[in-house]
């Protein structure tokens, strides 16, 4: 399975001053009232450990929690993801960040507040959300970051911690969920590199069901994933910044900004070329955009911000 082509994307700027939150306290992980101790699929992260933290997320999906756990707000969020966390048994690994104690790490995340949620995925950061949010709407996002990890080939299963319930590591691994037909097909294509049948198969599962989103959505990312495949970043870069008037040159970077995390340079190039465009070309971009909202799903924020934008500009 192809790899994002960027090496992983962390820039350490300096330190992000965090210290003058004045918001409620909560007692420390473990102690009563307090988030829960790590242990089961969630890791508290140090600038030691974060290395293979990294290295880990291109055999399973990792989500980073950088939050200050003695803050009441960062412990409530930080005990709901714990809590999906083990709900979901391995599907992806929960790490934990003190931002106070690891700014260098909060900076490399270009955190500006906690709590922040960030995956990474194949070695790359994909921004999630700031703030807190509903335990439904962070399963929604969950589930996005799971999709653009299985378009991505990344699709182990974390292993449960040393602290885990003795019950609990003693039960079986819980057998992978089963696929329907169709999009068992396209994850094998995937798996060969066969971008072409796993279009073909999902096509197939659209067309059987229009309102299956899951293969919408894989057919979008099998979409960005083949369209990716041969491009090089830095010429890919060069050529659009040489040809800023080139609609192929834009979409080509895009593309590779939305692969590598980007999310929002990607939209704002797009819909900054969307004014003064031919009718054709308008077309073009609006469809490009949507594949976009399809592979982040409806439960991004960045979402609902750039359809507005967008039919702002078509309209």
């Amino acid at each position: 399975m192809s790899q994002p082509s960027q090496q992983p994307n962390f820039d350490v700027r300096g330190a992000v001053d965090l210290s003058s939150l004045n918001r409620p306290t909560a007692p420390p992980p473990g102690a009563p009232g307090g988030a829960p101790e790590a242990g089961g699929y969630v890791v508290d992260v140090t600038e030691e450990s974060f290395p293979q933290l990294v290295q880990d997320s291109t055999q399973y999906p990792v989500v980073v929690l950088l939050w200050i756990p003695t803050d009441q707000a960062n412990a409530q969020l930080g005990t709901e993801l714990g809590a999906i966390a083990e709900e979901f048994a391995g599907r992806f690994l929960l790490g934990r960040v003190d931002a106070q104690t690891y700014p260098q790490i909060a900076a490399a995340f270009q955190v500006e507040s906690v709590p922040t949620v960030v995956a990474i995925v194949g070695g790359q950061p994909v921004p999630l959300f700031q703030g807190a949010a509903a335990g439904d709407q962070v399963r929604a996002v969950l589930e996005q970051v799971l999709q653009i990890a299985e378009g991505n080939g990344v699709t182990g299963r974390a292993p449960a911690q040393g602290t885990a319930p003795a019950a609990e590591a003693a039960e079986a691994p819980a057998p992978e969920p089963e696929l329907p037909p169709l999009h068992q097909e396209a994850y094998d294509a995937i798996e060969r590199d066969d971008f072409d049948a796993a279009v073909a198969a999902y096509e197939k599962a659209i067309k059987q069901d229009p309102r299956d989103h899951l293969a919408t959505a894989g057919l979008a990312q099998v979409g960005l994933l083949r369209r990716t495949r041969d491009l090089d970043l830095q010429a890919t870069r060069d050529a659009a910044a040489s040809r800023p008037t080139d609609l192929q040159a834009q979409l080509d970077v895009a593309d590779l900004d939305v692969l590598g995390g980007k999310i929002e340079d990607a939209f704002g190039r797009l819909l900054d070329l969307l004014p003064g465009s031919s009718a054709e070309d308008k077309e073009t971009l609006r469809r490009r955009l949507v594949d976009y909202f399809e592979i982040l799903g409806p439960a991004d924020p960045r979402v609902g911000k750039a359809r507005q934008l967008l039919a702002i500009n078509l309209y």
